[in-house]
């Protein structure tokens, strides 16, 4: 069966095909291509909350949408951190990409392993998960801005942000790993 498409599913679609556009937008030979990618990047960071409010309000929620959400969220991040590292060459930029780009592999893949054992529920989306998006998209927006606006270093900014959402990451990862630990011991298996 094919997987239904409707407007939550639509703006997840766009939050994908947004990514090679902030990516050309960010390597264009023009004084505003940070600024402008920002902005693609920040409008692609919203479809993220409004896909799953539509989902919500209009009962379009599908396994398909739940499954390529959080994959367009991470493919988002993961282009990002990579523009960033590249940009800056600086070691806290590439241990900060480490540590969130290392997380969600970490946390997708115990996401998967409790789907197997039929306890998924028990990895599900935190307040902690939340707001390390939220922190995690704000920073990485005023990373690639670059530029400082109306007399505020937007970069620096980014960093701080960018500092406190792996913070999170940790945090929030540890949390995943506490409420996964009571399944860990069941359906062993010999490999």
């Amino acid at each position: 069966m094919y997987p239904q498409f409707n407007t939550a599913t639509s703006l997840t679609w766009f939050r994908i095909a947004a990514i090679p556009l902030v990516v050309l937008v960010f390597y264009s030979p023009v004084s505003w291509a940070r600024p402008a990618a920002a902005m693609v990047f920040l409008l692609a960071a919203i479809t993220d909350w409004l896909d799953g409010y539509v989902a919500r309000r209009f009962q379009q929620t599908s396994a398909f949408g739940a499954f390529l959400d959080p994959v367009a969220d991470k493919m988002m991040v993961a282009t990002a951190l990579v523009l960033l590292v590249q940009s800056d060459t600086r070691n806290i930029v590439a241990i900060l990409a480490a540590i969130i780009i290392g997380r969600e592999i970490a946390v997708s893949a115990l996401r998967e392993w409790m789907a197997e054992l039929g306890a998924r529920q028990r990895v599900a989306v935190s307040g902690y998960g939340k707001l390390k998006t939220i922190t995690q998209m704000t920073g990485l927006c005023c990373m690639i801005f670059y530029q400082p606006l109306l007399g505020l270093p937007v970069y620096e900014l980014g960093v701080v942000c960018l500092v406190l959402a792996a913070g999170l990451t940790i945090w929030s990862m540890v949390g995943y790993i506490r409420a996964a630990w009571p399944s860990s011991g069941e359906h062993d298996e010999v490999s």
